[in-house]
This record gives structure tokens, C-alpha cells and sequence, in this order.
């Protein structure tokens, strides 16, 4: 494999006896293709999780609460969830949505162009109807740095 055993006079330039400095990998490469392979089919069975056995129900699976966007248009018109809700009345109308959910989380979109003043009041009101997460709504730049 890495010696070369030829005669005295069968190569030119070629010490009597000198060994082979170059290393056949492709056995090397078969068997960790072998073993990757090998790997990749048994590692999900390894992952398995606690049998059990679910009880059958006939009622209707619970509920999955929607989200809740409120939007502030470049008009100043405020929306929630499609619906155009007067500034005055935002405070009471989230008072009434949110104190019969669990997940007090309202997403906000705002046109770039409002008026700072307009959307820290807007977030103000927001947090005083009893929001505990508000969650600003942004698009990825497509600008590179």
C-alpha cells in the first residue's frame, strides 16, 4: 500500500527502500460515509418520546385565540383587525376584548410617516386598556449594510 518494494533499477531517481509519502483515503472516506449514513437513519428513532395513550373526547377542541392587529394608517385612521375604531373610544373597546383573554398581546403597524407624537399616544392608550405585550409590527430592510 505505502511502499514501494520494486527492484533497484526499476525507477529512476528513487532511493532503495523509500517508502510512499502518499495516503489512500478512499477506504477512509467509504467507511465515514458508511457511518454518516448509518447515523442519519437511526438518529430519529432515538428521539422518541413517552407513549401515551390519549383519551377520546366528543367535544370541540379549545379555541385558538386570534390575533389582534391595530394599524395606523398615513390618514391618522385607526383599525383594529380590519375594523375602524374611533381614538377616543380605542380605550374601551380593548378593555372589552381583552378581559376575557388569556393572551394580552396586541401586534401594531404604523405608517412610517405618522407623527411620532400620534403613535406614542395611540401606544399609550393601548397600555392603559390593559395590554401586557405590544408588539411592534416592522418590514426587513432591503438595503445591505
Amino acid at each position: 500500500m505505502a511502499f514501494n518494494l520494486d527492484p533497484v533499477g526499476g525507477e529512476r531517481g528513487r532511493r532503495i527502500g523509500a517508502s510512499l509519502s502518499e495516503i489512500n483515503i478512499i477506504p477512509l472516506v467509504d467507511v465515514v460515509l458508511v457511518l454518516l449514513l448509518i447515523f442519519m437513519l437511526t438518529a430519529p428513532m432515538m428521539y422518541r418520546g413517552i407513549d401515551v395513550n390519549l383519551p377520546k373526547t366528543s367535544s370541540k377542541p379549545t379555541a385558538v385565540e386570534e390575533r389582534l392587529v391595530l394599524t395606523l394608517s398615513k390618514d391618522q385612521v385607526i383599525y383594529l383587525n380590519d375594523r375602524p375604531v374611533p381614538l377616543a373610544g380605542l380605550d374601551a373597546q380593548l378593555r372589552d376584548i381583552f378581559k376575557n383573554r388569556a393572551d394580552k398581546t396586541l401586534y401594531l403597524k404604523a405608517d412610517q410617516s405618522l407623527a411620532y407624537g400620534l403613535v406614542v399616544e395611540t401606544m399609550d392608550r393601548v397600555r392603559r386598556a390593559g395590554v401586557e405585550k405590544l408588539g411592534m409590527v416592522t418590514e426587513p430592510s432591503t438595503r445591505e449594510r
